[in-house]
């Protein structure tokens, strides 16, 4: 058994997990299908974690106490080794806690469990975020994976939508130099459907800041489909690159980039979880794959 990987199964899909950053950097189908971005050039990661922040802070300075520490963009997560608590055929779980390394970019305890499990057609991931700490912990967490896009080889992009649970009429949001802009924009979400293309990306992500569904399928004319599903996250970004690659991030989100004129306290900072000394929050997201037949 490797240190470095994890590959899990149940009779259907198969899903392999990096001690890396506890990221997910496969997903097949009983076929043996990769539905997962495999890291190529035009970005060199799969579906990395993103805490303890999400997007940018200001000059990427987290401010607490009087101190400035350097923070950048998604936070360190994503670049650190996790260990492993279990492994088995079907499960998985993965824990990071705070260190002399950590706590001199943010300087705070914390604990960070994920916990994988794999059905015939879906992968559930638990997220635990523990504060052992006697003063709050205030974080967020997000998701980020990237899948092929198109998830069948072959098939045009432009047939690929994305459909919401329901109805999502409300404003979105955009990025400038990776902070979040004053002013909403209009949704190009019609209804519940989402029509992908890569101009949707010219100008960075798309926000939802406050969504209504609690999931969405994404989908082309034929092939697999995903169906991405979570709980107590309060938001989502669709992200691929701006100048077009073949992949499409839908990304369940405890909070966002900061604020353009933010730049004070980091406790301070719209979005975030405050988890009460020895609390601990719970976010949980389900990939489920089916077929668009």
């Amino acid at each position: 058994m490797s240190d470095d990987l994890q590959t899990i199964s149940a009779g259907g899909i198969t899903a392999t997990i990096k001690a890396d950053g506890a990221e997910l950097c496969s997903l097949k189908t009983a076929e043996g299908l990769e539905l997962l971005w495999q890291a190529g050039r035009a970005w060199p990661r799969h579906a990395p974690w993103l805490f303890p922040i999400v997007g940018r802070l200001k000059d990427d300075h987290l401010r607490h106490g009087g101190r400035v520490y350097p923070m950048t963009q998604h936070g360190f997560a994503r670049d650190l080794r996790f260990t492993w608590l279990e492994r088995s055929a079907s499960a998985c779980v993965l824990q990071l806690t705070d260190d002399d390394t950590t706590r001199a970019r943010f300087p705070f305890a914390f604990s960070l469990t994920l916990t994988y499990r794999i059905t015939p057609d879906a992968l559930e991931i638990a997220i635990e975020i523990a504060n052992p700490a006697r003063d709050v912990l205030p974080a967020s967490f997000g998701a980020h994976p990237a899948f092929n896009w198109p998830l069948l080889p072959g098939e045009a992009k432009e047939s690929y939508l994305l459909t919401f649970a329901e109805p999502e009429p409300a404003p979105i949001r955009r990025l400038s130099g990776g902070l979040l802009r004053a002013q909403p924009e209009p949704s190009p979400i019609e209804g519940r459907v989402l029509q992908l293309n890569e101009a949707l990306f010219v100008d960075d992500a798309v926000i939802l800041d406050q969504p209504v569904s609690r999931s969405v399928r994404f989908a082309g004319a034929r092939g697999p489909a995903l169906e991405m599903e979570w709980k107590h996250f309060r938001q989502l970004g669709l992200w691929s690159k701006p100048a077009g690659a073949p992949f499409l991030c839908i990304e369940p989100w405890r909070g966002f980039a900061s604020p353009f004129d933010f730049d004070a306290e980091f406790a301070d900072k719209p979005g975030l979880m405050q988890i009460a000394p020895g609390a601990a929050e719970t976010l949980r997201c389900t990939l489920r794959v089916t077929s668009s037949d």
